[in-house]
């Protein structure tokens, strides 16, 4: 079965500034896929080649296994969402969602189904003879949602349709795009820069930058085995700890070593290290340094560090220390004793821990 899209060797360049380079990306019937990185990486402007809204400088362009390089964006089967709602203010809810049904045609009956069918399952039926302005940003969002659901389209696209609403409303809207996208079983394409939405929505996810894909994968993939330094700071909130370090091999094996203001150096043992160069970054996630007894396992190994900052934080608490010259983050439960100023010691877990070449960036084990 042909993927539903599939993008090969795409360029976009305005004049002679080139601001997507050789983009080759696929997505089967039914995915989720979510374009990330920040602001100016390219992630909206790939949307709108999809779309058509953009015309494309090389490569090609495929939905559903027809070449739709050059084809109109109306020709194309598609629906999008965008970022600012686009409503018809003087419109009540119910024109707004099947005005482009009536404009295509489509009977009556079958406009007054899907309308019904559409505002049942975004809970928007009371709301069906309002107009916009009387909606919250919420409401307004869903009905944007809605005119596109009515098309019953082969591909959704969205245009970081949850940025101009608040935090706890981004939370909702975020589940109901998913029960929405189980339900549905659509194909989807959606463009963001928060890479927590990008985590929670996508099944799998382009992490973008000045253009470049950086690395493509399931959340977990890109989670837990980021590419290179880029995608392993920008995933995860707080972001991975990348920590300047040197290998040092003796009899004994090979040893981390990891320098540190007002103590003697961290080594830490980890067979997966020998055969690495001499300098390296360490990359370990917060949670993956936590304290002794906490976790077990073969490669966890503890080491006294001087803590800078507490952070409670609910249910955790986060702890910062100093290693390598740079600030470290743990994750430690919230009953935690560790304070400012104080030695306090840390396990951290070797065997969820990435390895990268500091001048290339790109991840060696």
């Amino acid at each position: 079965m042909a993927p539903i899209l599939e993008i090969n060797n795409l360029y976009k360049n305005y004049g002679a500034t080139e601001v997507l380079k050789d983009i080759n990306v696929s997505i089967d019937k039914g995915e989720f896929l979510v374009l990330v990185g920040p602001s100016g990486c390219g992630k909206s402007t790939l949307l709108n080649c999809i779309a058509g809204l953009e015309p494309i400088s090389g490569g090609t362009l495929r939905i559903d296994g027809h070449d739709m390089t050059h084809v109109s964006p109306k020709d194309r089967d598609i629906a999008m969402v965008f970022q600012s709602y686009a409503l018809y203010p003087t419109m009540s809810v119910a024109k707004n969602i099947t005005f482009g049904m009536k404009v295509r045609g489509v009977d009556p009956e079958t406009q007054k189904s899907k309308l019904a069918e559409v505002a049942r399952q975004l809970q928007i039926e009371p709301f069906l003879n309002r107009r916009p302005g009387q909606l919250s940003g919420g409401q307004r969002q869903r009905v944007a949602m809605g005119r596109a659901l009515v098309r019953d389209p082969k591909l959704f696209l969205f245009d970081e349709p949850l940025s101009n609403l608040d935090a706890k409303l981004r939370v909702e809207m975020r589940t109901e795009i998913k029960t929405l996208h189980h339900k549905l079983g659509a194909s989807m394409v959606y463009v963001t820069h928060d890479q927590i939405e990008a985590m929670t929505l996508a099944t799998k996810i382009v992490v973008m930058k000045g253009g470049i894909i950086q690395q493509i994968g399931s959340p977990s993939e890109i989670y837990n085995r980021p590419a290179n330094l880029f995608v392993a700071d920008f995933m995860g909130s707080p972001a991975m700890n990348l920590i300047p370090a040197k290998t040092q091999t003796g009899s004994g094996g090979t040893m981390i070593e990891i320098q540190r203001p007002d103590l003697e150096p961290i080594r830490l043992t980890d067979p997966r290290a020998q055969g690495l160069p001499e300098d390296i970054i360490l990359g370990l996630r917060p949670e993956d340094i936590s304290e002794p007894g906490f976790r077990v396992g073969e490669l966890v190994q503890e080491a006294p560090c001087k803590v800078e900052i507490v952070e409670p934080a609910g249910a955790d608490t986060y702890v910062q220390t100093r290693l390598g010259g740079k600030p470290l983050t743990a994750r430690l439960h919230s009953e935690t004793e560790a304070a400012p100023g104080t030695v306090h010691n840390l396990a951290f877990d070797l065997a969820k821990v990435s390895y990268f070449e500091p001048e290339s960036g790109k991840r060696i084990n």
